[in-house]
């Protein structure tokens, strides 16, 4: 009877540990629902403030304020350097250079960044306005950036190598 006992206690407890949750693995993350969310309120913010952006074809979109001047064909270890401001939608600023450019490899940025910034050259200045698919994704890099954030970077491009 006692060996009965035991076998029932260890198929309960095979059994709850059958029934947890597993962690779900991130390539089973389906991030289509968050990024169409994304560009609708994207899509309403940019009519809201009557900013004329647009599009591309990676869902990123953008304003070209200033293209700046050159033929850099940007790749990952361009070293850029900009003075940017990223504010979320709802206008809160979470990072500025304050007027003093900082350097920076291309390849080492947001995804973002790396296929916006390439839309102009030295001098340019650019909005741009990222789905957070593009940006940090799912994950929070600080309590000032949200996970699933929407980032408004405007950036001006003070130099490129």
């Amino acid at each position: 009877m006692a060996k009965f006992k035991y076998i029932i206690l260890l198929v309960c407890i095979a059994g709850c540990f059958a029934a947890c949750k597993k962690n779900v693995p991130v390539d089973d993350y389906d991030p289509n629902p968050q990024f169409m969310a994304d560009t609708t309120a994207i899509r309403a913010f940019i009519k809201t403030n009557n900013i004329p952006a647009q599009k591309d074809s990676y869902g990123i979109f953008y304003q070209i304020i200033e293209p700046g001047s050159g033929s850099v064909t940007y790749q990952g270890s361009t070293r850029i350097t900009a003075n940017y401001d990223g504010r979320l939608l709802n206008g809160a600023l979470f990072d500025s250079t304050k007027g003093t450019p900082v350097p920076f490899t291309l390849g080492q940025v947001i995804a973002g960044w790396q296929i916006g910034i390439q839309k102009i050259q030295k001098g340019g200045q650019i909005r741009l306005i990222i789905p957070s698919y593009y940006a940090y994704g799912t994950t929070s890099p600080s309590s000032l950036i949200p996970a699933n954030a929407i980032l408004d970077f405007t950036i001006t491009l003070t130099d490129v190598q």
